[in-house]
């Protein structure tokens, strides 16, 4: 059995790997090149959805399985993680989005427009139809990912952060990488996709549960945390650039909000980010052997969906030699662990 292992990277892939290791009485370590939690990954820009069905409407099989994990994972591990649903609607003029997102999605029930005003009182008489995903959850990443970080902490993990780390640096132990894109020289299959995100605080407006609007060129989501405060995000761009914001970007995100309730014309943007999500070509995630670290990469913009259902499979590939074809590639299926 492994009796020592590094983690390198502390977003929610690392975290994860991190904690079912330890929880298997694993001796680990994590490191991070930045010097604070959240400080150079797309995680702390995550907008938390736990949303497996609805992300079958672009996405393989697979992801809804693995998701369907992670929700469960989430329930049992982080007492903050909510259970109340996902709501997707459409305007008038773009009714048949949600027709189409209907039929490649699964597990949801249609609302008329009185039934989504009960579900939301806030948006009582705005949408004629709506898909309730009832199963679906969703978290708040930053609080999350703290709560990985005490938990780690109590079981004496150390995490080192400021430490730019490699499989040589790590000497006798068994390494899992989860560095995202900086791990781009060995997975060179990897891409980027940049996703931006405001953060708004209107405390008149109140949500229940994350709300996607569906258009044509640019879906919306907007998800509630605490103190009256919303992610607004759906950007994806293909781009390895974490530069700010595009003005488009901002105005296309606020303009989707207003238009979700006019109240969010007078809210308060606490924060602009952009995160940028390692992918590869299929937007399936991979357990990868590389020489001598195992990689947990590619999780695309299902990073705290997938990241324990992955976290799961790596621990077993590293301490049982597990294989898991639907995650592995042929190549790493057949070699062990250098």
């Amino acid at each position: 059995m492994t009796e020592h292992v590094t983690v390198i990277g502390a977003g929610v892939a690392g975290l994860t790997c991190a904690l079912e290791l330890a929880e298997r009485g694993v001796a680990v370590e994590v490191l991070e090149r930045s010097e604070r939690l959240g400080g150079a990954c797309c995680s702390w820009y995550a907008g938390g959805m736990l949303a497996p069905w609805c992300e079958l409407a672009g996405a393989p099989s697979i992801i809804a399985e693995l998701g369907s994990e992670g929700l469960a994972w989430w329930c049992r591990r982080f007492p903050g993680t909510q259970v109340r649903g996902s709501l997707v609607i459409a305007h008038e003029r773009d009714a048949g989005e949600l027709q189409q997102f209907a039929r490649r999605t699964q597990r949801f029930e249609w609302l008329s427009r009185d039934e989504t005003g009960e579900l939301e009182p806030d948006l009582a008489g705005r949408f004629k139809q709506a898909l309730f995903f009832r199963q679906e959850g969703h978290l708040d990443p930053r609080a999350a990912l703290t709560a990985l970080a005490r938990q780690l902490t109590e079981r004496d993990v150390p995490i080192r952060f400021g430490v730019e780390a490699s499989a040589q640096a790590a000497g006798e132990r068994a390494v899992i990488d989860c560095r995202g894109l900086t791990a781009r020289e060995a997975l060179r299959d990897l891409r980027g996709v940049k996703g931006e995100m405001l953060l708004l605080r209107q405390p008149d407006v109140s949500l229940s549960r994350p709300v996607r609007v569906l258009h044509p060129r640019l879906p919306v989501y907007v998800v509630p945390r605490a103190d009256g405060v919303f992610m607004v995000g759906a950007t994806m761009l293909e781009s390895d650039q974490p530069t700010r914001i595009s003005a488009r970007s901002m105005l296309e995100l606020l303009s989707a909000a207003y238009a979700l309730h006019p109240a969010f014309g007078e809210a308060e943007i606490l924060e602009i980010g952009t995160g940028v999500r390692a992918a590869f070509p299929d937007n399936v995630p991979r357990i990868r052997r590389v020489g001598a670290s195992l990689h947990v990469n590619g999780l695309y913009r299902h990073g705290f969906l997938l990241a324990p259902a992955l976290a799961c499979r790596a621990a077993a590939v590293l301490l049982q030699d597990r294989i898991f074809p639907e995650v592995m590639d042929e190549d790493t299926r057949q070699r062990r662990l250098a």
